[in-house]
């Protein structure tokens, strides 16, 4: 009898402890998953800095990117090492996103004016919905040309992190705006001041038409730094253009769950909110009163560039090239075109506004 009830009991006991534990017991073996992915993370992270020190026309963004991408196409993004690149390119970017909030100080905006505002609203709104109808002329996947819309319009990879979560789009559709977006971004460094010296504008114009068109918070003071007396109006109108994340993501959230009811779907509808968007206007109002000192807001950047390096890195993990070569034409064409409207567009603002 005993036998018996042995052998019956016997499937059961083979079964790993992890799978018999609740949820909050899981989360140690998790992490012990995610070691050896986060540790190749760490390890490409400080490459992409060191390669960003020894070369400073390379972003550490871009470095990031490519090192990651070289690792999945190299054959070295193991499967012992996706749970780590997956929570790099899912948590660890949701926190620089959250810390991105602690660089804007809302009555530094005030500089620019109710004028330079519109400028930056009418450019964003521009590149954001003329991004969206030529991607649906050219037949790109919706989601998709909704992050390439929202990476070229408000602030690079981490815009389009923050609109991830209330799209249905896949790690490919993420990994390929992102790569798109620093790929142009990076190319801004180099090509704007080459511009400028055609055009002509004076440091503080040029300054205003670096901040409303370069996509990445890092790119566009490596591309204002190119012109003496540029940088301050590049990081105010750029930080205005990123103060206009969290409203455009709740719009798309609000009009996405709108739909979904409408439709009567049962599927979970996209948070209209989510957590890290709420986070990020938290530590922009934090930093709005002043009451953090100078040493922990140093300490705050370095930590959001490090962890979006990081993130890059495992995004970078989700650009398969024969995939991107396949699909990626269009998408290159989108992200070309959205590149154009963006510079076009607050280049004449700024010749209007006269900055």
């Amino acid at each position: 009898m005993s036998d018996t009830t042995t052998s019956r009991c016997r499937p059961d006991c083979d079964v790993p402890p992890v799978a018999r534990r609740g949820p909050h017991d899981q989360v140690p073996g998790r992490l012990r998953a995610s070691l050896p992915g986060l540790l190749g993370v760490a390890v490409a992270t400080a490459v992409a800095f060191a390669v960003a020190h020894v070369v400073p026309a390379v972003n550490p963004s871009t470095a990031a990117v490519v090192l990651g991408a070289l690792a999945v196409n190299l054959g070295l993004h193991r499967p012992a090492l996706r749970a780590g690149t997956h929570v790099a390119s899912h948590r660890l970017l949701r926190i620089a996103v959250v810390l991105l909030g602690l660089q804007l100080a809302l009555g530094e905006l005030a500089g620019i004016g109710l004028v330079g505002l519109a400028v930056v609203v009418v450019t964003v709104a521009v590149t954001f919905v003329g991004t969206r109808l030529l991607g649906r002329l050219m037949g790109i996947p919706a989601d998709r040309s909704l992050l390439v819309a929202t990476g070229f319009s408000i602030c690079g990879a981490s815009a389009v992190a923050a609109m991830k979560e209330v799209t249905d789009g896949d790690e490919e559709d993420t990994a390929v705006a992102i790569a798109l977006v620093t790929l142009c971004g990076s190319a801004a460094i180099f090509l704007l001041p080459a511009l400028n010296g055609i055009l002509g504008l004076d440091p503080v114009a040029f300054g205003s038409w670096v901040g409303a068109s370069v996509h990445d918070v890092g790119q566009t003071v490596a591309t204002a730094n190119r012109v003496p007396g540029a940088l301050t109006s590049a990081v105010v109108v750029k930080l205005s253009r990123v103060v206009l994340l969290a409203p455009l993501v709740v719009g798309v959230a609000l009009a996405r769950s709108r739909r979904a009811g409408s439709a009567h779907v049962t599927a979970r509808r996209p948070p209209v909110v989510p957590l890290f968007v709420a986070g990020f206007l938290a530590t922009i109002a934090v930093r709005t009163t002043g009451v953090l000192p100078a040493e922990a807001l140093s300490v705050a950047r370095t930590a959001q560039q490090v962890l979006l390096t990081a993130a890059l890195v495992g995004l970078g993990t989700g650009i398969h090239l024969p995939t991107l070569l396949r699909t990626g034409g269009r998408s290159l064409g989108l992200a070309l075109a959205s590149w154009t409207l963006v510079a076009g567009v607050s280049y004449g603002g700024v010749l209007l506004v006269g900055r």
